[in-house]
């Protein structure tokens, strides 16, 4: 069974804790950008999102949402789960990054 609990580091050294997850499925936590983002002042953001019942489905898709607090601009992560053969918890994750523009026109650059 694969659950989302605990400290998750992406391939490009970004974190994700998942500090609270209710029976609900409903969980919350921070984001930490990596050093490959050249970020020199690396804070925690928080996060909150939702996973299916790993109770009836072993391998849960998910989803989270990450507010940046200084900037106009929120990143939504939809994935899934995976128990590899060996018994590791993996996720794969596509994100859409999306920033405040001034007008419409601008709109086609938006998101990532």
């Amino acid at each position: 069974q694969c659950l989302l609990s605990g400290s998750w580091r992406s391939d490009t050294g970004c974190r994700m804790v998942v500090s609270t997850l209710g029976e609900d499925g409903r969980f919350s936590g921070s984001y930490l950008l990596g050093p490959a983002t050249g970020d020199s002042e690396i804070l925690p953001v928080p996060l909150e999102g939702s996973q299916q019942d790993a109770g009836l489905v072993p391998q849960p898709i998910f989803s989270f949402t990450v507010h940046w607090r200084l900037q106009a601009q929120t990143t939504i992560f939809l994935g899934q789960c995976y128990v590899g053969a060996n018994g590791e918890e993996i996720l794969h994750v596509l994100w859409l990054w999306r920033e405040a523009t001034d007008s419409p026109a601008e709109d086609w650059k938006a998101t990532r």
